[in-house]
């Protein structure tokens, strides 16, 4: 299965995303883990080769399940992990644009409806307002219009 490592930053009240040319969708930079690389080493080396960019002590804010089913919502077309990181600073000034797509800093706020993936939406939103790591599974067609979540939260720290 395939693991996928992608890292938010939020500075200022504003997010670093990459916009992705195949649909004009918003995501947070990251990309494919290689083989012996750490969650933590994927996400740091994948953002830092999208953005041109370190991001400064980032943590673990989800875990998720990313399931492509066909059109007949019957038989799995393909399936992979996706962890994702917060930091909340970065060293370094972020490319214009990569052949990845173009970087670009929106409010906070723009991410409850900048065109993305509706997966995405529910990640990225839970790591820049809430407590503790989300974690789930998210189900779309081929098309990536999604068909169903389950999502489950745990919080951070002491609960006493």
């Amino acid at each position: 299965m395939q693991q996928i490592a992608n890292l938010l930053v939020i500075k200022d009240n504003q997010v670093l995303l990459l916009k992705k040319p195949r649909r004009d969708w918003y995501v947070a930079p990251g990309g494919k883990m290689e083989p012996r690389e750490s969650v933590y080493e994927g996400a740091i080396r994948e953002f830092t080769e999208e953005t041109g960019t370190k991001p400064v002590n980032p943590h673990l804010k989800g875990i998720f399940t990313m399931v492509i089913k066909d059109d007949a919502n019957e038989n799995i077309l393909d399936e992979w992990m996706l962890y994702t990181f917060v930091a909340y600073d970065l060293i370094g000034t972020p490319y214009k644009e990569t052949a990845e797509g173009i970087l670009e800093w929106h409010p906070v706020e723009s991410l409850k409806v900048l065109p993305m993936a509706e997966g995405d939406r529910t990640n990225l939103l839970f790591a820049v307002s809430e407590l503790g790591i989300q974690y789930g599974t998210f189900y779309y067609t081929e098309q990536f219009k999604l068909l169903n979540e389950e999502i489950q939260k745990s919080l951070e720290g002491d609960i006493h």
